[in-house]
């Protein structure tokens, strides 16, 4: 059962009654973007209570939030200086495909998701017929972000999200963004805003949503009338794949392909970006082609040339339009790549048993 039903009256306390509101145009990625972090600047308790007392005037006025209820959330909420030293932390050395692969590629994480495919496969395959994205991948996602739902974060999503709106001046515009999403979130859905747990960044349950991701993804995949991606591998199968759809998802296309290379012109175009710019033939004409000659690929489709190093060296690889939906969830060709020959393998160790 989701959370206890009688955080329903809890949050009745401290929100009015209100038409729902329309979920947010997509923020472009599922989980938080913490990337370039920046030394924060020193904030006095003054100005944190000014930007707390603002902002809940802004909630008053712009999502009809009874102000007294709001003050006294806020009253609850603690500062966490161990985010703020986590999202300030200088950037960790840039991983290689050969060392990322091995984070993500191992084999508990292929048998974990082979257990989670086949404990789940009826949802799963509702999902593929429902959404058209493959159960191997919906799997891999969850196997990624969170290990199969094992790693969903330790701190209390509006600690975290308060401390980075009112502490954090570098991203504090982006964060008091994803606060404002969080409370109108636990209005809409009836939960208690300090009983859920999250990253340190904000994201939230087995795919880790960011709360504007919630709103705008998160689906009710059982008929119980809750969107609970934090213990309901119904909703969580379901979000995933609605995501993924919503981003543009191509049922049954190739994502990425082994590329072969000829002469020296492809190399002007190698991990220019993460979205497909040129056609599959421009590409071609450059001489980076797709090793499978066979592959059902659109030569009119726009595609991306990457170049990783492996563990055996140089690895070409042609990027098609679904591993760039799988980089809209995660901005990273690295996760993107992981993701994939995570689902892979989850599908061949399935295969095989």
């Amino acid at each position: 059962m989701f959370l206890n039903l009688k955080i329903k009256t809890l949050v009745k306390s401290w929100a009015k009654p209100a038409l729902l509101l329309a979920a947010l145009l997509p923020m472009g990625c599922a989980t938080a973007n913490t990337s370039e972090p920046t030394e924060p600047q020193a904030q006095s308790n003054y100005e944190r209570k000014v930007q707390i007392k603002d902002f809940i005037a802004e909630m008053v006025k712009d999502h009809d939030f009874d102000p007294e209820p709001l003050e006294a959330l806020f009253q609850k909420v603690e500062r966490k200086q161990s985010i703020l030293d986590a999202i300030s932390r200088p950037a960790e050395r840039t991983l290689e495909w050969k060392d990322y692969r091995k984070i993500f590629i191992t084999k508990p994480r292929i048998d974990q998701g082979v257990t989670f495919l086949r404990q789940h496969r009826a949802l799963l395959e509702r999902a593929e017929m429902v959404y058209g994205i493959p159960k191997e991948v919906i799997t891999a996602i969850i196997g990624v972000e969170t290990f199969y739902g094992r790693m969903t974060g330790k701190y209390r999503v509006m600690d975290a999200l308060s401390t980075l709106a009112f502490d954090y001046p570098p991203r504090a515009e982006f964060f008091r963004g994803q606060l404002k999403e969080y409370l109108l979130l636990a209005k809409e859905e009836g939960i208690d805003p300090l009983s859920l747990k999250g990253s340190y960044a904000g994201a939230m349950g087995f795919p880790q949503f960011i709360p504007s991701s919630y709103r705008a993804y998160a689906v009710d995949f059982d008929g119980d009338h809750q969107r609970n991606i934090w213990q309901n591998p119904a909703d969580v199968i379901g979000s995933v794949a609605n995501y993924f759809r919503q981003h543009g998802w191509e049922t049954g296309a190739e994502v990425v392909l082994e590329a072969s290379t000829e002469g020296d012109a492809f190399q002007s175009v190698l991990n220019q970006s993460l979205k497909p710019e040129l056609s599959v033939a421009d590409l071609a004409a450059l001489g980076f082609t797709a090793r499978n000659k066979n592959a059902d690929i659109d030569a009119n489709g726009k595609a991306t040339a990457m170049q990783l190093e492996g563990v055996r060296g140089t690895e070409y690889w042609l990027g098609l339009k679904n591993f760039y939906v799988i980089t809209r969830y995660n901005h990273s060709k690295l996760y993107a790549m992981a993701v994939y020959q995570l689902s892979q393998e989850i599908r061949k160790a399935d295969l095989k048993r």
